[in-house]
C-alpha cells in the first residue's frame, strides 16, 4: 500500500501533509482556480476529512514510473452518494507536486461544493497559520 494510501486511511493528516511539495498545486473538483502551495492544500484536506463520510479507498494505480498514482475513492456527503479519484504527481524527492481530484456524479459534487464553501473561511485562516 502507498504511504499516501496508508495515511489517509489511519486518519494521519500529519503524515500526509509531510508528503506534499512545498510548492505543490491542489486542483479541486468544484473550485475553478487551483490552490498553490502546501499550507492551502493542508488546509483543504484537513476539510474534506470533516465534510465527507464513510471516506474509502477502493482502487490504487501507479504509473509505470512510480511517480503517477490514482487513488480511486468512495464516499458519502449530506446522504449522497460520491465516486471520485486522487490524481498525484510525485516529484524527484518523493513529494507531491500536484494533486488534482475529480468526483462524481453531480448532486455530489454540488453538495461537495457547498460543504466546503462553508469551510472556506476556516481553511484560509488555518492556511495563514501555517
Amino acid at each position: 500500500m502507498h504511504p499516501f494510501r496508508k495515511a489517509v486511511e489511519n486518519g494521519d493528516l500529519d503524515a500526509v501533509a509531510a508528503l506534499l511539495a512545498d510548492d505543490v498545486v491542489f486542483t479541486s473538483p468544484v473550485a475553478f482556480k487551483p490552490y498553490p502551495g502546501k499550507a492551502i492544500t493542508t488546509a483543504i484536506l484537513r476539510a474534506v476529512t470533516q465534510v465527507l463520510d464513510d471516506f474509502t479507498y477502493v482502487r490504487e494505480i501507479a504509473g509505470p514510473d512510480g511517480r503517477d498514482h490514482a487513488f480511486v475513492f468512495t464516499a458519502s456527503i449530506a446522504g449522497k452518494k460520491l465516486q471520485g479519484c486522487d490524481f498525484l504527481h510525485f516529484d524527484e524527492d518523493g513529494k507531491i507536486d500536484d494533486f488534482t481530484v475529480m468526483v462524481r456524479p453531480l448532486s455530489a459534487a454540488q453538495a461537495l461544493s457547498e460543504a466546503m464553501g462553508a469551510q472556506f473561511d476556516k481553511i484560509a485562516r488555518q492556511a495563514a497559520e501555517q
